[in-house]
């Protein structure tokens, strides 16, 4: 006999009262918070075909994606591991619209390895997308809901990296790289490995100037990178200054609307380079090492589904914010639960209904549970002829 079936795959977890309460408290106030701005919920599918899981998301996704075969279609098929690949199907092939669209989203996603803050793999993501439009409004609009999401779940301290994608994409276009040597010097910029850096851009053969600006960028980073980085950066095309440019913009608005909102930024880090085409940007709190939330522009992810358009928006994980942020939800302490006797009287079934739509908890008591006598609350007595509230004992 197997006595370990109550153990759980390591990184899933069961989230159990009054956790669960919480983050449904949490769920409904950030859903309300983007209905708020405009945004419109989506409900993408837990099971997909493979290959639209995976439009344009490069290779770290397919990594993260559990793979099945469909036993109809005999296609393959994934379980999502981040939604925006579909929310960004929704856009362009179900809802098709001329104007911009606000969507938004929440959901569990599944990943093959424990990788974010919370140390899940089992996420409940939640986020919001802009699509058709591309402008320095939107990607301050979805960089101001990231930050209000935030302060909801009551996480502190926040402060934003950011970066560009189109800085290095043009650079390496600059310097005459084929894909894979793209790739290579990509991932040595991730990992900050200077050396390496260096050593690919000796041997490469590259002009020393354009080497130059590549071996600059990761140490492009802090409060003052971008004033560092306008004359490092200084011999790049066109595509790099225009790039720049847009950070500048972003980060100025940014600062108009968010005057107490720590920035930094990082001209070397690529969040999503495989699929994100501009600003880039992550959420830190003190005292974790990981970010709390993503998000950046990805014009192009659409093109698959038959209509690209201009996309920007951002993801977190609703447990993790739990986690990191308040320990109870905030506003007017719920109230404390009334307990009726297990009775069919007609006037008290009238008197536990009129409770609850007013949004009391009423719980019957159930024969033989002597458990709820001792919990704080009150209780529903008749008294001369009618059914009326007591405090419990326990008050």
């Amino acid at each position: 006999m197997n006595h370990q079936r109550w153990r759980l795959p390591d990184g899933i977890d069961e989230v159990l009262p009054p956790e669960a309460a919480r983050l449904e408290t949490l769920r409904r106030e950030l859903l309300d918070l983007y209905a708020a701005w405009g945004y419109e919920l989506v409900i993408p599918p837990f099971i997909d075909y493979l290959d639209s899981l995976l439009t344009g998301t490069g290779h770290d996704l397919d990594l993260k994606t559990f793979k099945l075969t469909d036993q109809e279609s005999g296609r393959l098929m994934g379980v999502r591991a981040d939604m925006t690949p579909q929310v960004a199907r929704i856009d362009a092939h179900r809802l098709r619209r001329d104007r911009p669209s606000r969507l938004c989203y929440m959901g569990t996603v599944l990943h093959t390895r424990s990788d974010g803050f919370a140390g899940t793999r089992a996420p409940l993501q939640i986020g919001a997308e802009i699509f058709g439009h591309d402008g320095v409004e939107s990607d301050v609009e979805v960089l101001r809901l990231l930050v209000a999401t935030l302060a909801a779940a009551g996480v502190e301290g926040a402060y934003v990296d950011l970066g560009h994608v189109g800085i290095f994409r043009a650079l390496a276009r600059q310097a005459s790289l084929e894909r894979a040597e793209e790739m290579l010097l990509f991932d040595a910029l991730q990992r900050k490995a200077i050396p390496e850096i260096h050593d690919f851009i000796e041997t490469s053969g590259m002009r020393a100037e354009v080497g130059d600006m590549l071996l600059a960028l990761p140490e492009l980073n802090g409060t003052d990178a971008l004033e560092r980085a306008g004359p490092a950066l200084a011999a790049a095309d066109d595509p790099v200054q225009v790039a720049l440019e847009r950070l500048r913009r972003v980060a100025q608005e940014a600062s108009r609307w968010m005057p107490d909102l720590s920035m930094h930024f990082d001209l070397g880090e690529l969040r999503g380079y495989a699929y994100k085409t501009g600003i880039v940007f992550a959420a830190f709190a003190p005292g974790w090492g990981k970010e709390v939330g993503r998000g950046g522009r990805y014009d192009d992810i659409g093109r698959v589904f038959g209509r690209s358009r201009p996309a920007v928006g951002f993801s977190t994980d609703l447990k993790g914010l739990l986690a990191l942020g308040r320990a109870e939800p905030e506003g007017v302490p719920a109230a404390r639960p009334v307990y009726v006797p297990w009775c069919s009287d007609p006037a008290l079934g009238s008197v536990v209904e009129r409770l609850r739509r007013e949004g009391r908890q009423v719980i019957y008591r159930l024969p033989g549970d002597a458990g709820q006598q001792d919990e704080a609350g009150e209780t529903l007595v008749r008294s001369g002829g009618e059914w009326v509230l007591q405090p419990s004992e326990e008050d």
